[in-house]
């Protein structure tokens, strides 16, 4: 379930930023999937990213990983910000 976030211009409360823009599918859910992977795992991960496949790819891998999709809003700087939890 995504929450939209009505505050534009500020980013939520995150551990890892990964900005992503410019790089196309699947690399921003290959990174993302890296920092879930690392030890100790990140609880808030906030994915900015300009590639359109991202509003299905980053809903998706979240479902197949047990992750959690917690918002999107509007990138500052442009693209889209997911905030992704760990569970």
């Amino acid at each position: 379930m995504t929450v939209p976030d009505r505050d534009e211009g500020a980013l939520p409360e995150h551990d890892l930023v990964l900005d992503e823009r410019g790089r196309l599918c699947p690399l921003p859910i290959i990174a993302l999937a890296r920092a879930f992977a690392a030890d100790p795992a990140p609880a808030h991960v906030l994915l900015l990213s300009d590639d359109p496949a991202a509003g299905t790819d980053v809903p998706a891998w979240c479902s197949l990983r047990g992750r959690v999709l917690l918002r999107t809003s509007p990138a500052p700087g442009g693209g889209t910000a997911f905030l992704v939890a760990r569970d």
